[in-house]
């Protein structure tokens, strides 16, 4: 399910970002932009976040929505924000944003999909230094979750 949801056109590679607000801004954008939620979803991931933190460990954060906004996703999508420098997160340091909007309930398995993957630092190192969108995607495909 990872693979055909992520492409290539969700994935921006090198940002540079200065606060988790705007990370979250950013990774929503995409999502907006890819068609996957209207624009209200990016105002739900910001309530979402002032809720609970979204930063899940090993340098990675997965901003989504509130179960409120499940009326504002079109489509299941993911997006990806590679940032090599950084950006501080609650106290942490994040090097991978990845924005879930999932339909009818697909955002628990996109989850875990993605901590399978992020749990093991060997693939956060691969993810934060790939140098294209086709190796980020085939990290996630070899991880054949």
């Amino acid at each position: 399910m990872m693979s055909t949801l992520l492409t290539a056109q969700n994935i921006l590679l090198n940002t540079s970002l200065s606060t988790k607000e705007e990370a979250i801004e950013r990774a929503g954008r995409v999502l907006v932009d890819q068609g996957y939620v209207t624009e209200n979803y990016i105002a739900e991931m910001k309530k979402r976040e002032e809720l609970t933190s979204t930063f899940m460990g090993n340098f990675v954060a997965i901003p989504h929505g509130t179960e409120e906004a499940k009326t504002e996703v079109k489509a299941s999508g993911l997006s990806f924000l590679q940032v090599p420098e950084g950006v501080e997160w609650n106290g942490e340091q994040v090097k991978l944003v990845i924005g879930i909007a999932g339909k009818d309930g697909e955002h628990l398995e996109l989850l875990s999909q993605i901590a399978i993957v992020c749990s093991e630092m060997e693939n956060v190192e691969k993810l934060a230094s790939a140098t294209s969108e086709q190796e980020i995607i085939q990290i996630f495909e070899d991880a054949d979750v």
